[in-house]
Formats: C-alpha cells, sequence, structure tokens
C-alpha cells in the first residue's frame, strides 16, 4: 500500500481504496458500454465475424473508459487525481498535443 501511495503521492488509505474502486468501476463499465455502442453501428456479435467484432470492440473501450475514469473520479472525489493521471497516460501513447501545457498569448 505504501508503494502506491508513494507513487501516486497521495497521502491516506482511503483515498487509494477510493482510486482502485473507481478504476474497477471505469473497467467494468467501459465494458458493459461498448456492446451497445456497437448495435448502435448494426455490429453485433454473432451476426459480423468475430475478426471484426472484437477489435471494434476492443478501440470503441478505449474512449469510453477514458470519458468514464475522469468522470467516476468526479464523481467520487479524486478529479484532479484522474485528471493528472488522464493526461500522463495519453501523452505516453503520443496523444499529449491533446493537453497543450502552454498559455494562450493574446
Amino acid at each position: 500500500m505504501a508503494s502506491f501511495k508513494e507513487r501516486w503521492n497521495i497521502n491516506s488509505n482511503w483515498q487509494v481504496f477510493v482510486i482502485i474502486v473507481v478504476f474497477a468501476l471505469t473497467g467494468s463499465s467501459a465494458a458493459y458500454l461498448s456492446k451497445p455502442f456497437l448495435q448502435l453501428f448494426g455490429i453485433v456479435k454473432g451476426e459480423v465475424s468475430n475478426w471484426i467484432y472484437y477489435p471494434l470492440y476492443i478501440v470503441l473501450i478505449f474512449p469510453i473508459y477514458q470519458v468514464l475514469l475522469v468522470g467516476y473520479g468526479f464523481i467520487f472525489g479524486q478529479f484532479t487525481f484522474f485528471w493528472a493521471f488522464e493526461k500522463k497516460m495519453l501523452k505516453i501513447m503520443g496523444l499529449g498535443f491533446l493537453f497543450s501545457d502552454k498559455k494562450n498569448p493574446e
């Protein structure tokens, strides 16, 4: 537990617990919500090839997960932690241009 607290720069065991709960809820919710989104586009398991269904399912989970992570973080009072986590993760994935740290001169 101490390594989580040190690595994530958090103070209490309660905060570690809340963060772990948010990660669990986000993963489960993203997987659950991806299926109806695929159905909206007419992609239903059993009606299309598994070679099409599962890659699209996995690709669709990613943006849903990102939105839910910040949303659940906000609901559970950990928005600052998850917003920083989100930006760091997207920068590692090469999408850091979405979050410019520079102020816009006007």
